[in-house]
């Protein structure tokens, strides 16, 4: 007979707005925003702002006009990034199987670590106690045997909370949430399941798979069926490779100037391709994102033959794909580039070109990290770059 599992949903709370706590403790018991400029987006909102209806996503600008009296804080990702490495190591202390999900959240199959470690509950009073102790913020932990419902738990938990879900009642702690709760339900879709008069989980659970399928498409279908009766077969799974690495800039106004957008493109371009040498990976796709003033947004792509990681390279692509779009003096709120289709830089094949411009970019790349790894980021970049040196410093 099989083991029944044992897995962890664990969800740090409000994770930007607590790191900013714990970095300035004077900030405890007040209203905090993470986000900056009244352009940009709301990163976290602690609990006593989001009292206030302040969520993540939401403008900047709105949150302020909604707690005038909130103190919003400038976001520091490489802050985020560290206190996020200290918490993937505490989980790691306690299971090999960690998937995690973004910075503040992980899964844990915690099954073989029962007998030297306690229960799914026992191991999870552990993880919250060595979270706190150790990055001084709190986390909500869902315990259940599959992924869905642990993570169901843990939303039901916050804050500060842990919530096992005992398996002979997932149904009756699943059926009654709304149709939202089930992952793969956007607007869109939750849209058409009202229309056919579903609200609940159980409603969902209740309605033949084929009238699902022709309502949502055979994938959608049988996957929200399968869900609403608790069914998840999805292991934990270690060490998932990155998908993407992204950088985007919201600007403190509209940028008309092909040149200025271009060097924003670069400066995006610096920092995402440096997060993917560090990480030893080499990109295959090339994505850039466009934000008009009036909101509307889009999209542009190239893969390349083999893969690449230079700053030089990965930028050549981009600015090629942003000239192709023949913007005449359009009014741009936002750009952004992402490095996609990822594979390992060992062993990857590298692009060879005729002439010495290629190698020399790359060599020149390799500099520019070592000088940063001992100097600081700021201390060698393009010289197209050094004009905005103090702007970035004071954010």
């Amino acid at each position: 007979m099989d083991e029944i599992a044992t897995i962890l949903h664990v969800d740090m709370d409000a994770f930007y707005a607590s790191v900013a706590e714990k970095d300035d403790p004077s900030l405890r018991g007040k209203a905090v925003v993470v986000g900056a400029g009244a352009r940009g987006v709301v990163l976290s909102a602690n609990y006593e702002a989001r009292k206030f209806g302040i969520r993540a996503a939401m403008p900047v600008g709105r949150a302020q006009r909604m707690a005038p009296h909130a103190i919003f804080v400038a976001p520091n990702h490489h802050r985020y990034s560290e206190v996020s490495r200290g918490v993937m190591e505490i989980f790691e202390s306690y299971t090999p199987l960690v998937e995690p999900i973004s910075l503040d959240e992980a899964f844990l199959d915690v099954t073989g670590s029962r007998k030297l470690m306690g229960d799914g509950p026992e191991i999870g009073r552990r993880i919250r106690a060595d979270v706190y102790a150790q990055a001084g913020i709190t986390c909500s932990v869902g315990i259940a045997t599959t992924k869905f419902i642990a993570k169901l738990a843990s939303q039901a938990c916050k804050p500060n909370g842990m919530l096992e879900v005992d398996p002979a009642k997932v149904l009756d702690f699943l059926h009654p949430l709304p149709v939202s709760a089930v992952w793969g339900v956007g607007p869109k879709t939750n849209e058409e399941l009202l229309r056919l008069g579903l609200r609940t989980v159980g409603d969902i659970a209740n309605t033949p798979r084929q009238t699902l399928v022709r309502a949502l498409g055979e994938a959608n279908g049988v996957h929200l069926y399968e869900l609403a009766w608790g069914r998840d077969y999805r292991p934990v799974t270690p060490d998932e490779p990155d998908k993407s690495i992204s950088a985007a800039e919201t600007f403190a106004r509209d940028l008309e100037d092909q040149e200025e957008i271009l060097r924003e493109l670069l400066r995006l371009t610096e920092k995402a391709s440096a997060r993917l040498r560090a990480r030893q990976m080499s990109a295959q796709t090339i994505s850039i994102k466009v934000r008009f003033a009036d909101f509307k947004t889009i999209s542009r792509s190239k893969t390349v033959s083999l893969p690449i990681d230079g700053m030089q390279e990965c930028y050549d692509v981009a600015k090629k794909l942003y000239i192709a779009l023949k913007l005449d003096r359009a009014r741009i709120r936002l750009i952004g580039i992402a490095l996609e289709n990822l594979v390992d830089s060992d062993g990857a094949p590298v692009q060879l070109e005729l002439g010495e411009r290629e190698s020399g970019w790359r060599e020149a790349t390799r500099a520019m990290d070592q000088a940063k790894a001992r100097f600081g980021d700021a201390s060698v970049r393009p010289a197209r770059l050094f004009e905005r040196s103090s702007e970035e410093s004071e954010r």
